[in-house]
């Protein structure tokens, strides 16, 4: 290697001024910073109709009040209970009868098709059915998150299933291992990312179906809250109850992404991923 290429070759690698001063984190906050500003400034110069877009100095004054209220941890607690229940429900469901059916080559080509049917259904379409059966209460939001978080992980945990090696399995059962030795140590190792990915995506999807839910059907929580807030004029305490459920959400993602890489800290993938 010639001395210019080396030089090149420690340009690249050089981090930017920007990100070796403050870091992903902090660009990410710095980044947020600046659409604050942008937004604060927009409604003030009359670009932007603060009548239904308040300045982000407005919208923070309302979110500061609004958690010193015992009425808006009351509904953070029931957004957050109703997406767990729904959450964990769906996932034992969706791995239950992903490994039965996967493991059975005639049951998974009998409800291929169901499968297939049933899961395009979008969740909001039982709304009617779910408030003629049992109105506002939470178990609406149940039944819709089960529902839609269900079908992530269900069809996940096929897909791992159907991953695993057939050599391996035919040399499982020609050791005579029992179904449950097989399962463990076969089934479940392969499977895990699949499980693990399905989880990810149901946890996301549970949280948007629970403030649906609560935005539409009326169930406590922060959705409900978003909904009164609107119709009462509350711009303001709108945006701040939304950006509430943004923060939710980002870190449901977090969360997320942090169980994956605990779980799957023997995973290729995620060594690679710690090691980058």
């Amino acid at each position: 290697m010639t001395v210019a290429e080396a030089g090149q070759a420690r340009t690249r690698s050089r981090p930017g001024l920007a990100g070796s001063l403050v870091g992903p984190v902090g660009l990410g906050v710095l980044g947020l910073v600046t659409v604050g500003a942008v937004l604060e400034v927009l409604p003030r110069v009359g670009i932007i109709d603060r009548r239904f877009f308040p300045p982000s100095s407005e919208i923070l004054a309302a979110l500061v009040t609004e958690l010193g209220t015992a009425g808006f941890w009351t509904a953070l607690l029931q957004t957050l209970r109703g997406w767990a229940l729904g959450l964990a429900l769906a996932m034992v469901a969706g791995i239950v009868a992903g490994v039965v059916i996967g493991s059975i080559p005639v049951l998974r080509s009998l409800t291929a098709s169901t499968i297939e049917f049933l899961r395009p259904i979008p969740s909001v379409a039982l709304i009617p059915l779910v408030v003629l059966m049992y109105g506002s209460r939470p178990q609406s939001a149940l039944i819709l998150v089960v529902y839609a978080a269900f079908w992530q992980v269900l069809v996940q945990v096929l897909y791992g299933v159907a991953d695993v090696d057939p050599v391996v399995r035919d040399t499982a059962r020609s050791y005579r291992f029992s179904r449950w030795t097989v399962l463990r140590q076969v089934v479940w190792p392969t499977a895990l990312p699949y499980i693990v990915t399905g989880f990810r995506l149901a946890a996301a999807v549970a949280l948007i179906l629970e403030i649906t839910a609560e935005l539409v059907i009326g169930v406590p929580g922060l959705g409900r809250d978003v909904g009164v807030a609107q119709s009462s004029g509350a711009v303001p305490l709108t945006y701040a109850l939304v950006v509430v459920v943004g923060v939710i959400g980002i870190t449901v993602n977090l969360v997320a992404r942090a169980i994956e890489r605990r779980v799957l800290r023997w995973h290729s993938s995620v060594r690679r991923e710690l090691a980058a």
